[in-house]
């Protein structure tokens, strides 16, 4: 399982990239699936499930809010994160 931290558009999803990057956290960029978000522009940094806490934290002292969060199913799906 992953999670995808929806960003407004490609360079916000950078400078989270580039945040996690420095923090240790593994990620990867990529457009946000259509079945997440209906914005064509929406881009997401994909992360490990475990973590997830680590790049909050990172994010938040960055001062970088994510748009949405998904967890994403085995079944293919995606789940809004309660946060």
């Amino acid at each position: 399982m992953f999670y995808l931290i929806v960003c407004r558009g490609l360079t916000q999803a950078q400078r989270a990239a580039a945040v996690l990057e420095r923090s240790g956290v593994n990620q990867r960029i990529l457009r946000t699936p259509s079945q997440v978000s209906e914005r064509g522009c929406s881009y997401s940094v994909k992360i490990a499930h475990k973590s997830l806490n680590t790049a909050l934290s990172a994010l938040r002292r960055a001062g970088l809010s994510p748009t949405q969060i998904f967890l994403a199913q085995s079944d293919g799906s995606y789940r809004e994160a309660v946060l």
